[in-house]
């Protein structure tokens, strides 16, 4: 089945693409107003880039008039954000932050969500996160009147000392137990089934085919 997204509405081309691609990495971002009201919600909209420079990506959607929501317009105003990773002991704090509250609600007070001062940028980080990225930005795209994209340069990274070995950098990826977007609304992935492929290698791919 083929779908023509020029003639396909809006709604129907999430509906189809959310879907599919998937599992998705949430980011359950902190921003911080210029007022200094904090702001948390999570956005599967999201990925890294790069690592030189070090950057992530994330697809805000906005209101349905068009207005910016306290996330991407904090983000704008102050040029900072922080990415925190989702373990499944979380889940259900970072679901209350879907919540749809009114603008300039705290949702970090509102559902007792413990936070600390980042070292970098204003907007705290999540304490129980495993993984904490402060942000600052580095490239705006108004995409369209639905939809921002920005581009976050990683200047601070959080790991908890429990899930990575400092001299060699590995991280057990597994143990962080991070939870994933599935299809639908309300459906997310745990600790997936995993299996491995080694890259392979020219010279003995063409060692074989002798």
């Amino acid at each position: 089945m083929q779908f023509d997204f020029s003639r396909l509405a809006a709604a129907d081309r999430y509906k189809l693409m959310s879907a599919s691609i998937t599992p998705r990495p949430i980011a359950w971002v902190t921003s911080l107003s210029k007022a200094g009201i904090r702001n948390a919600a999570p956005y599967s909209f999201f990925n890294m880039m790069s690592a030189e420079p070090p950057l992530v990506a994330l697809g805000l959607m906005r209101r349905p008039d068009g207005a910016y929501k306290d996330t991407c317009a904090n983000i704008l105003e102050t040029g900072e954000f922080v990415v925190n990773l989702v373990a499944e002991a979380d889940l259900d704090a970072m679901n209350f932050t879907c919540i749809d509250a009114p603008p300039g609600i705290d949702e970090l007070h509102a559902g007792a969500i413990e936070t600390v001062a980042s070292i970098d940028v204003a907007p705290p980080r999540i304490v129980s996160a495993p993984v904490s990225m402060e942000c600052r930005l580095k490239h705006r795209i108004d995409v369209s009147d639905a939809s921002t994209v920005v581009l976050g340069e990683v200047t601070v990274f959080h790991i908890d000392d429990r899930f990575v070995d400092g001299e060699r950098l590995h991280v057990d990826a597994a143990a962080m137990g991070l939870m994933a977007r599935m299809h639908g609304a309300g459906w997310y992935a745990r600790r997936p089934d995993m299996v491995r492929r080694d890259r392979p290698a020219w010279a003995d791919f063409c060692e074989q085919a002798r």
